[in-house]
């Protein structure tokens, strides 16, 4: 049985806890090894390395630590492979779109390539007589990354380039679910050349992330999981006087008017909704019909949702299983509450019939109609393969439905109605739009966040706002011995 240990200083580190917990592979059931969880001395003693690391790293020139980026990245690129058939084994989803998680956070070390031009600083001469005053934005220190197990790797990824690009050391926490990706990325860390200490893994679960909100070496945290623990992350951690960005949940809405392209919308509403088993925080899992649109929609995914093949990910299936056995009983429980509570079941997921092992976590498409705002379907984020549809007969009540619902991560209109795409984007209150896109997880080069209860903090991730949140402004104001601008003047200075 693997033991999947903990990293510091460029090698694996056991740790002195002993405790440990089963990985399972989804698509099985079956225990494929056992994942060390630290106690409080573990924690502590991988914080301390990285607070050792970090002098060093800061004063690393911006040419060395774009070399290191760089190299990280062609190492990432040519072995892609292998990091996606890692998250396939603990995740369950398919390889394809194992693959193309790591594509999209291998965007964001691109991104972090460009570093020296990101934390460019201003300077402005003779700003008072003889008087020089520049601006420089330097690394914060340690900084911690907390992530699900939905995306180990993009996830992670949307933090920890920037902030060792700008200067800083990380500890990453992952999933007690997944954690095998977090030690492949770190391995790869020590080949491309970072040097010990800068990157580390701290495995475990609520002791090691109390650790990490509480310790005062550690001076930031991203963190990203449900709104309750997203809300209790960043009043812990900004308590303790941290820098924090803690991503919540979400309920992504998709409206879809009379005029809009429903073959585009009824595909964009299968991929969205069902793709990695819908644990994705950007899944698509409220459909908002507006008018007579409703009935051939709900046909046409329907129609889509029945051919998904649900299987094995390393088998060329479709849709892989849901993460744990206890996580697919969850949200089959909410298929049972939501037909008790009246909702038309079109695609019933728990009748599917898997290509793969009759242990797997397996649950299917489901597609539930005539949903109302009062179902728990509805309420909560069920993080499964399970659409809802709604029905409203305007436009307004549409947009006023997205918006009293306390989530606001992302959001999505279909629509050939440029006007009406216009005031959507203008009026709904969420942090990512979409038109005509159901997924709108922006390019690295723009910030990744939600709004309202889908955000705990100021700073979205990557991004020039993620440049921002790794590091913190300074600005120095010089004047050099000149004879004719002394003598004792207690009055306030004055710019002249």
């Amino acid at each position: 049985m693997t033991t999947i240990a903990h990293w510091v200083n460029n090698e694996p580190y056991a740790g002195g806890s002993g405790s440990t917990s089963p990985v399972t592979n989804p698509a099985t059931g079956a225990v494929t090894g056992e994942v060390a969880l630290a106690d409080a001395r573990d924690a502590q003693h991988v914080i301390a390395a990285a607070a050792a690391a970090f002098p060093a790293w800061r004063d690393a020139s911006l040419a060395r630590r774009t070399a290191v980026l760089f190299r990280f990245r062609e190492l990432l690129d040519a072995r892609k492979d292998e990091l996606a058939a890692i998250i396939t084994a603990e995740h369950g989803k398919v390889l394809s779109d194992a693959l193309g998680e790591v594509a999209r956070g291998q965007e964001v070390v691109e991104f972090a390539c460009g570093i020296p031009h990101l934390l460019k600083g201003g300077f402005s001469e003779n700003a008072s007589t003889s008087v020089d005053v520049s601006s420089l934005r330097q690394p914060l220190g340690v900084a911690a990354v907390i992530s699900p197990f939905n995306f180990p790797a993009m996830v992670p990824m949307w933090f920890f380039p920037v902030a060792i690009a700008a200067g800083n050391t990380v500890v990453l926490k992952p999933s007690e679910k997944d954690p095998s990706a977090s030690l492949w990325l770190a391995r790869l860390w020590a080949e491309a050349g970072l040097p010990a200490g800068v990157f580390n893994v701290l495995q475990g679960d609520k002791v090691a992330v109390d650790e990490l909100l509480t310790n005062p070496a550690v001076k930031a945290v991203s963190f990203v999981g449900s709104t309750p623990i997203a809300r209790s992350v960043y009043t812990t951690a900004t308590a303790h006087g941290k820098r924090v960005q803690a991503l919540g949940g979400a309920k992504n809405h998709a409206v879809v008017l009379p005029d809009a392209d429903l073959d585009l919308a009824a595909d964009s509403m299968v991929n969205a909704g069902f793709g990695s088993a819908g644990e994705r925080c950007m899944a698509i899992s409220a459909v908002v019909t507006v008018g007579s649109v409703a009935d051939e929609l709900v046909a046409r995914i329907a129609e889509r949702a029945t051919k998904i093949r649900t299987g094995d990910g390393t088998r060329g299936t479709d849709m892989g299983p849901l993460v744990t056995k206890a996580h697919r009983d969850k949200v089959k429980a909410y298929v049972d509450q939501a037909e008790t509570d009246g909702a038309k079941l079109v695609v019933d997921g728990r009748q599917v019939r898997p290509e793969g092992e009759p242990d797997g976590f397996w649950l299917g498409p489901t597609l539930l109609d005539h949903v109302r705002t009062d179902m728990s379907c509805y309420t909560d984020e069920i993080f499964g393969p399970v659409l809802s549809v709604l029905r409203v007969e305007t436009y307004e009540e549409a947009l006023a439905l997205v918006n009293a619902n306390p989530y606001g991560n992302g959001t999505a209109i279909f629509t050939n109605d440029g006007g009406a795409a216009r005031k959507f984007r203008n009026e709904v209150e969420v942090g990512m739009v979409g038109i005509n896109v159901p997924i709108p997880v922006p390019v690295a080069y723009y910030s990744f966040g939600g709004w309202k209860n889908s955000l705990f903090g100021d700073t979205h991730a990557h991004g020039t706002e993620g440049v921002h949140f790794f590091t913190r402004g300074k600005v120095v104001t010089t004047r050099w011995p000149d004879p004719s601008q002394g003598g004792v003047n207690l009055g306030f200075p004055r710019n002249t």
